[in-house]
């Protein structure tokens, strides 16, 4: 129902918006909340990430989380990737990515740590709802060596000018719930 709900959205607001090329030159700087569903603890933290394009179809990321969870338990997730991207329209762009993911969860009371790598993949979509407000909406694949997530992201970012935005981010997954307010300053345009 999500899915259609934001399909019908882009469809009706790309015949009024214009927007110039997406920019993949970013740092995102953000603060939000996590949940883990299945043993339902949630705390908060922050995170730090951003883009870099090699060419105009190629770009280089990378993401690091770390948050605070009921009952002392520290989340820590990374990842590191390529991704090609392509415009569908003038207002819209599509992009496919491939990853290195880790996590890791610190354990109280001496019980140490654990952690897990593996790969990621995702695909998604960028719109230019107006020249102001982007729309962004992705599903994400993670292979970890003892088990794998899928998830959904969308978020919205409005443009003050064309060096910094301001936005919010959701995303729902098997294993994870995120919702974070972010800043994100472009460069290299």
């Amino acid at each position: 129902m999500l899915r259609s709900t934001l399909l019908i959205m882009l469809l009706a607001l790309s015949a009024s918006a214009s927007a110039e090329d997406f920019n993949y030159n970013f740092l995102n700087l953000g603060y939000g909340n996590v949940e883990l569903d299945a043993v339902d603890v949630d705390g908060d933290g922050f995170q730090i990430g951003g883009s870099f394009a090699f060419t105009d179809s190629f770009h280089g990321f990378a993401n690091y989380e770390d948050a605070g969870l009921d009952f002392d338990v520290d989340v820590t997730r990374y990842n590191l990737g390529v991704g090609y991207n392509t415009s569908v329209s003038d207002t819209v762009d599509m992009y496919a990515r491939l990853s290195y993911e880790y996590l890791e969860f610190d354990l109280p009371l001496g019980f140490g740590s654990v952690d897990d790598d593996g790969y990621g993949l995702g695909v998604g979509l960028r719109f230019a709802a107006s020249a102001s407000l982007e729309l962004a909406a992705g599903v994400n694949y993670v292979d970890y060596g003892d088990g794998d997530d899928t998830g959904f992201e969308v978020g919205a970012l409005y443009n003050f000018n064309d060096t910094f935005a301001l936005g919010l981010t959701g995303e729902w997954s098997d294993e994870f719930t995120t919702y974070a307010l972010l800043g994100r300053f472009y460069f290299g345009r």
